[in-house]
């Protein structure tokens, strides 16, 4: 009997074992975002995905989602800390309903160039976000790039703060957005990305704002007119995890999928940057006017938007953007 019942627990050990290796080999993460398939977040995240699965001999696999297939940016965010979500590419801003300090990221002209942005995000600025979303069960891995958001409208070029005046603007749902447009005079709402394309066909809008590979990926040029490239925010993407899915892979695995993640920022910030290069000409390929703008007067009418925040992001954090900027502009002299 004793050898037996031994019997039956060494076979029971035995098959845990094997369930165990399984499951560790059956990890399979769903990665979403709100982008097409065509932009840089969706080919970087193919070549992440590859090696995910190649450098963890399949113990981890990842399977993307783009183009809102699991929701909108939101939902993902709210996904991710209930566990519902497993990873996903989302604009930085989106995370303030979870933690206000995220509205760091929208700070009308806080980078003097996208290099400032690196340094900050990836030091002292992005450890100090990536706690405070811990703390809410999402494991941010690595910070990759939106870019810088430009205007883009169907009544004329927008060289001044003046030429603003009621133009009926979509802008992403955060309460600091909206005030930055309403202290350059425009007539800003949020509307949900998804139904922005045609929102603008069909006149409800005027105008949008959005990085060049967004206003191309997405079409823009087929329902808007004129591109003016004020640059009035920097803001990264959050490469994240739920923490209930991070913390499903073994230590190694963890170590791995950092690397890659890090590995990959680095290459979709070049295709940024690259596509910044190429994109003004396809758009006016695509018939869009395109305008440079002096940005002095812009930043001057939206300087009261960081005095209001300021209680709500912290001074330190504000005062970590201005010493990265300025690091960055001695660096450049």
């Amino acid at each position: 009997m004793r050898n037996s019942i031994k019997s039956s627990l060494l076979t029971f050990s035995a098959i845990s074992i094997a369930l165990a290796a399984n499951q560790t080999l059956a990890l399979e993460i769903k990665l979403a975002d709100v982008l097409p398939e065509s932009h840089s977040w969706n080919v970087a995240a193919k070549g992440f995905a590859e090696d995910v699965k190649n450098q963890t001999n399949s113990r981890v696999t990842i399977k993307l989602y783009p183009s809102g297939q699991l929701g909108n940016e939101n939902t993902l965010v709210e996904g991710l800390q209930i566990g519902s979500i497993q990873a996903g590419i989302i604009g930085c801003g989106s995370f303030q309903p979870v933690e206000p300090k995220f509205g760091i990221s929208e700070l009308p002209y806080a980078w003097p160039d996208r290099q400032a942005a690196y340094a900050a995000y990836d030091g002292k600025l992005g450890d100090h976000l990536e706690n405070l979303a811990l703390k809410h069960n999402i494991k941010i891995v690595s910070w990759w790039e939106n870019g810088f958001r430009h205007i883009t409208n169907n009544r004329a070029p927008i060289n001044t703060p003046k030429d603003l005046d009621g133009l009926k603007i979509r802008v992403t749902p955060d309460k600091m957005r909206l005030d930055a447009f309403i202290g350059l005079g425009a007539s800003p709402a949020p509307l949900a990305f998804g139904e922005l394309y045609s929102a603008l066909q069909q006149g409800v809008f005027d105008a949008q704002e959005n990085p060049l590979a967004i206003i191309y990926s997405s079409s823009f040029y087929e329902v808007q007119k004129y591109v003016s490239l004020t640059g009035h925010v920097w803001s990264p993407a959050c490469l994240a995890f739920s923490k209930y899915t991070w913390k499903r892979m073994s230590d190694e695995d963890q170590v791995t999928v950092q690397k890659l993640a890090d590995k990959w920022r680095d290459k979709q910030r070049v295709m940024t940057q690259n596509d910044d290069s190429k994109l003004i000409k396809k758009l006016e390929n695509q018939g869009m006017v395109i305008n440079t703008v002096n940005t002095a007067p812009f930043a001057a009418a939206v300087a009261p938007v960081w005095k209001k925040y300021e209680p709500i992001l912290g001074k330190d954090m504000i005062d970590l953007v201005k010493q990265y900027a300025a690091a960055e502009q001695k660096s450049g002299e």
